[in-house]
């Protein structure tokens, strides 16, 4: 079984994103269970409806999954098994002070040496517990450190070992009770039996942590991991909050249309049989072990041109669905504008000029009008010659007070693609649109 774990505190990013459509890949090659779980134990940065709009986009990319919870559903098992860990020596109670933590670790700073925790408070077990919360004593819930090195099988990275030092006697029970991420992630990994964890390379500290704690909980189906390379910015700094592309929300907004956005997240970092592909034709080739191990470059300009790819492909009547229509003319319209636009948004900017009304102020208004007039009086006329020749006879207008006034009326723009490939799909609406 394989999850996707977002956290509702803000847009959902692009990294996360191809998280999740490498975790519901796999899981589909592997004929094995895609869940979602909203890690939503942060109750202070949680941000309401954040969940439903995580869940709404993966909707949008077609990811179905076999179940969806939230994280704080099971609070009560992560407060049982860490008393059980109490109540089994492997974890003890520590009331140490913010104050006495502090001093710690200045003192490992001043030696200049990384930071473990004294263990000071090692020798506290389960017996404490009354006693603690009948003087009101605030404490929180270690484990043990382990004794051994611990070892991640990362499919892309191999196998890491992590000294034990290093691991630490970390918390896995707050002061309010609540479990840390750490605590929370192995638990609900282990209750569901994830067998493998495809996340982000920042999270690769964790990973000893979680194992460790899985290991005192005696669970015997260790997971595999992946940890994917960072996405990193044009100046190659991990993408954040504040880079334009950064969430897939903001994508959406400016005219990026999922098939793209999906194409673009597999194709980076991997090896693929062609650079345009539906996540069907995906599926057949994507191997996670083939990733590169380096972090890769966020180009917007090569998910524009992907964007570009997909919606020539789209069908037509469905493109001109995104512009207010049910007309595959409309659909053909659009494409013929793909030579220079890229997104919906764009495409947008030059199709709604033709069906809104024109300006008729300027330097080519009189020619603009004596135009209207002629083609609101016109009987319908199906060949662009032959409307155009029309136009001509009727008007008496040639050259540049021709054909410039004739583009503005049929298009709202100066510049744009051929008028004899424009007329057609345009005709039925041809009264609407010289007006």
């Amino acid at each position: 079984m394989l999850r996707f774990a977002p956290s509702p505190t803000g847009d959902m990013s692009i990294e996360d994103l191809r998280i999740a459509l490498f975790n519901y890949m796999v899981a589909k090659q592997k004929d094995v269970n895609f869940i979602v779980r909203i890690e939503d134990l942060d109750k202070e940065r949680n941000i309401t409806g954040k969940d439903t709009e995580i869940m709404d986009i993966i909707e949008k990319f077609a990811l179905p999954h076999d179940s969806v919870s939230h994280q704080s559903e099971n609070l009560h098992i992560h407060q049982t098994l860490a008393i059980r860990l109490l109540e089994e020596k492997k974890a003890f109670i520590c009331t140490c002070t913010p104050e006495q933590l502090n001093e710690e670790q200045e003192e490992a700073k001043y030696n200049k040496v990384p930071y473990r925790y004294s263990g000071r408070c090692s020798a506290m077990g389960a017996e404490e517990l009354h006693k603690l919360k009948e003087e009101k004593i605030p404490f929180v819930v270690r484990i043990k450190a382990p004794d051994a090195p611990i070892i991640t099988h990362d499919l892309i990275k191999g196998d890491i070992e992590t000294p034990a030092d290093e691991v630490d006697s970390f918390v896995i029970l707050n002061a309010d009770g609540t479990p840390t991420y750490d605590f929370a992630c192995a638990c609900d990994d282990m209750i569901s039996g994830i067998s493998l964890v495809i996340r982000s390379e920042d999270q690769l500290s964790n990973t000893p942590k979680q194992i460790h704690i899985k290991t005192l909980l005696g669970y015997e189906q260790q997971a595999d991991y992946t940890h994917l390379p960072m996405i990193l910015n044009a100046e190659g700094k991990k993408m954040s909050t504040n880079d334009d592309a950064s969430s897939v929300k903001w994508l959406f907004e400016h005219g990026f249309i999922p098939d793209a956005i999906a194409n673009y997240l597999i194709l980076l970092g991997n090896q693929t049989p062609s650079e345009i592909f539906t996540m069907p034709e995906a599926l057949k080739w994507f191997d996670l072990s083939r990733l590169s191990k380096s972090p890769v470059i966020f180009d917007i300009d090569t998910l524009r041109s992907i964007n570009a790819e997909h919606l020539k492909q789209m069908d037509d009547k469905r493109l001109s669905t995104l512009f207010g229509f049910a007309d595959a003319d409309i659909g053909k319209l659009a494409k013929l504008y793909l030579q220079e636009a890229c997104t919906i948004n764009e495409l947008e900017s030059k199709i709604k000029p033709i069906f809104a009304p024109k300006n008729f102020e300027g330097k080519w208004s009189a020619q603009m009008h004596t135009m209207e007039d002629i083609i609101q009086n016109a009987p319908m006329i199906n060949d662009f010659n032959a409307f155009k020749a029309h136009i001509l006879k009727e008007s008496g207008l040639e050259g540049e007070d021709f054909f410039t006034p004739l583009r503005l009326i049929l298009t709202g723009a100066e510049h744009g693609p051929e008028l004899s490939e424009i007329y057609p799909l345009i005709k039925p609406y041809l009264l609407e649109v010289a007006s």
